[in-house]
């Protein structure tokens, strides 16, 4: 897995990212979801650096990246900042423009990048999300009862973290369990280093400040932009999995279209975790797309 990458823990102001970069070629981005890591594009990532120069970076927060404690008002976890650490460390690699390919959370930070950086990044693939002002906006019973994570994870301090830092594995297994097909399509040693990352300091608390800042101020970014007629300018290629709740429960090209100039895409056959799932799929979306063939 990632046989080409380096392993890197770039100081980034008030934080280190972590992650791996490997190949040759246009810039390419990589970034993960929840509750994981780099490690999600361990099926992709090695056949991408034939064609790339990939940066697979862990968000802050997550896998090996700081976990700072977060602030009264969850600002050092708002995707706006998380986007910023993602433009500095791919600034510190020497690219001013890059594509970014991004599931789940990371696609979150993708969406506010491509808002306050639009001359950074040239296209986009977004896997598996709707915007997250849409989502929380058509909240349904459905939705909440699937992903009762997003409404667990925000409450306050520290109820969520003494839940879940009880027994961590637990929490990663069921969580991905239950959006996954049986057999599992993380490997065993995958998997075990998501438990490991969550099992480290400070980690429950992060993932819980990412949560509490999409559902506070995240929404007061996407309502500042939706009130200024602000559209995201980047391409979007959005993908979800056919058998997922994203596509079930909303209408992800509908959503993006509200929000963005340019968008295509459509389902593929799989559930949550695109990546591990399916990633040929992914990689037929990135030909062409990015304008590179893999």
């Amino acid at each position: 897995m990632l046989a080409q990458f380096t392993p890197f823990r770039i100081e980034l102001g008030d934080v280190s990212i972590a992650g791996r970069v490997g190949g040759a070629g246009p810039a390419l981005l990589l970034l993960h979801g929840h509750p994981q890591s780099h490690l999600i594009w361990h099926r992709m990532a090695d056949r991408l650096a034939t064609r790339f120069r990939v940066v697979c970076a862990d968000l802050r927060g997550y896998g090996a990246s700081s976990k700072p404690a977060g602030l009264p008002d969850h600002a050092n976890y708002s995707k706006r900042t998380m986007a910023a650490d993602m433009l500095a460390l791919m600034r510190h690699f020497g690219h001013d423009r890059f594509d970014v390919c991004a599931h789940d959370r990371g696609a979150r930070v993708t969406h506010r990048l491509c808002m306050d950086a639009p001359d950074a990044v040239g296209r986009a693939v977004l896997l598996d999300i709707a915007p997250t002002l849409a989502m929380y906006e058509q909240t349904s019973r459905d939705f909440a009862t699937a992903y009762f994570h997003w409404f667990f994870l925000i409450q306050p301090a520290p109820l969520p973290e003494r839940l879940i830092g009880a027994d961590p594995d637990a929490y990663i297994d069921a969580v991905m369990g239950r959006r996954t097909p049986q057999p599992s399509p993380f490997p065993p040693e995958v998997q075990q280093a998501y438990r490991a990352a969550l099992r480290g300091p400070g980690a429950v608390h992060a993932m819980c400040e990412d949560y509490r800042a999409s559902a506070g101020i995240d929404l007061e970014h996407d309502r500042a932009d939706r009130d200024a007629q602000r559209r995201c300018r980047v391409p979007l290629r959005v993908l979800w999995g056919a058998n997922g709740i994203v596509g079930r429960l909303f209408d992800p090209l509908r959503e993006w279209r509200r929000v963005a100039e340019q968008v295509d895409g459509g389902e593929v056959p799989c559930g949550h975790y695109i990546p591990e799932e399916a990633p040929d799929a992914v990689l037929a979306a990135i030909d062409g797309f990015l304008g590179v063939a893999v």
